[in-house]
């Protein structure tokens, strides 16, 4: 899909010259658009590319909204081109974005309070709109998906039950030996697979309730008292349902991989080659964040266009750039060192209002046989979009404002405490989508040298 220019508008995105690049899970991009953003008259290119989202309809709608305001922040000698990049990723309805309405149009963007159980997409029932997303994440899979939502409608209070919905959800996600569709668990398998698709799904569960509990999601009081495993309370299908989501999430980070390394990167390349002088900021959200990280994988190591990189919220390891891991000496971050690769900051932008991350990323990130268990905090698991970069030495730690007046280094990582403004959301999720407004545009801004 190609808008440039006059086309802009049509396509849902107010500024222009823009460029959408369109991704399967495989990293193959849909024709034409590549010609379309070699040919981009610009100075400055934005990247961006979204993290979950059920359908282009939604991506499109946030390029919008965090695009508006740069126009009005560059200098005279900017001329900025602006991409989306689209890649098959899923949110469920529960999750709220606090700059959208439920209905998907842009709101005004209030506090939305904390979500019970009984508020619509928060129990633990799949509604019609994330039932159709999971469709179309796992297409094929009408009769797993089904089986699934029947469970969580049902809420079967015997053993059986969950250990059905466990070997559903990993057959789902091909950690069974059954390929989920397009095999992107593989580069996570044997060495990576998440503990708790591994471990007891009764325990799995409550680990996952007790945590949709402390990221503010109520339930109805438990006439069991929690009760013995053949007898589980209704409760825990909350937690069944966070599996579900965690699984996709799983899916998700393998995927943005690939886009990121096999698709985004190759065509970062070759603008490397073709337009040596377009200056090139990459911005990614949540698994997003991931997408334009790994593209750096594929990037050439002389090329001075990328000129900044900037994470809001990124959902992938705080140790991403690390020489070596606290926890394993001989070993490195996944992208270690690349951030050479940037010919200007990277910075990774975190809150503390973040719950997604701050609870649920390091209690599905674990990974199988981790002597830490499932359960207790271990900071091995942490996201960048939590607490920013790890175990890169030097990296310095800003607030947002001290980053705005002060400006941020001319290389290398730095950490970004954005919580002033990325404080917004309900339950499950807080502030994960919370990411537009003026501020961080600015801070993109600042990170590229663009500034007036």
């Amino acid at each position: 899909m190609v808008h440039i220019g006059a086309t802009a508008t049509a396509a849902g995105i107010a500024a222009g010259p823009y460029v959408e690049l369109t991704y399967d899970a495989q990293g193959d991009a849909a024709p034409g658009a590549r010609e379309a953003l070699f040919g981009i008259e610009a100075t400055d290119l934005l990247v961006f590319a979204h993290g979950w989202n059920s359908d282009r309809s939604t991506a499109v709608r946030l390029f919008d909204r965090f695009y508006a305001p740069f126009a009005d922040l560059v200098g005279t000698g900017v001329r900025l081109g602006y991409v989306g990049v689209v890649w098959p990723s899923i949110r469920f309805s529960d999750e709220p974005i606090p700059d959208f309405d439920p209905h998907g149009a842009l709101g005004g963007g209030g506090v939305r309070g904390v979500g019970g159980a009984g508020e619509p997409g928060h129990g633990p029932a799949l509604d019609p709109t994330t039932r159709r997303a999971l469709g179309a994440f796992w297409p094929g899979r009408t009769a797993e998906l089904d089986r699934l939502g029947e469970l969580l409608e049902e809420r079967p209070a015997h053993e059986g039950a969950f250990a059905e919905f466990g070997a559903l959800v990993r057959e789902l996600a091909g950690v069974d030996g059954v390929g989920s569709g397009d095999d992107l668990a593989a580069p996570f398998a044997p060495r990576e697979v998440p503990a708790f698709l591994t471990e007891d799904v009764l325990r799995v569960c409550r680990a996952f309730t007790d945590a949709l509990a402390e990221a503010g999601v109520t339930f109805p009081a438990d006439p069991s008292g929690g009760g013995p495993a053949e007898a589980a309370p209704p409760t825990l299908w909350n937690g069944a349902k966070e599996v579900l989501r965690q699984a996709t999430y799983y899916q998700m980070k393998a995927r943005a991989g690939v886009v990121g390394e096999h698709g985004l990167g190759p065509v970062l390349a070759e603008l490397a080659v073709r337009r040596p002088a377009l200056r090139i900021h990459l911005i990614g959200h949540s698994f997003g964040g991931r997408v334009v990280s790994f593209a750096l994988r594929a990037t050439p190591s002389g090329a001075r266009n990328l000129k900044s990189l900037t994470l809001l919220q990124g959902a992938f390891s705080h140790y991403a750039f690390a020489d070596s891991l606290p926890h394993d000496r001989g070993r490195g971050g996944a992208l270690r060192g690349l951030q050479s690769r940037v010919d200007g900051p990277v910075t990774a932008c975190h809150s503390p209002y973040d719950s997604s991350l701050k609870v649920f990323y390091p209690l599905a990130s674990r990974i199988a046989g981790d002597s830490a268990g499932l359960l207790g905090f271990d900071e091995r698991w942490g996201a960048i979009g939590h607490d920013g970069v790890r175990g890169v030495p030097g990296a310095p730690r800003l607030t947002l404002d001290a980053a705005l007046r002060g400006g941020l280094p001319a290389a290398g990582c730095v950490s970004v405490d954005a919580g002033s403004v990325v404080r917004r959301g309900g339950a499950p999720s807080g502030a994960h989508s919370d990411i537009c407004h003026e501020e961080l545009a600015r801070l993109v801004v600042v990170a590229g040298r663009m500034g007036r």
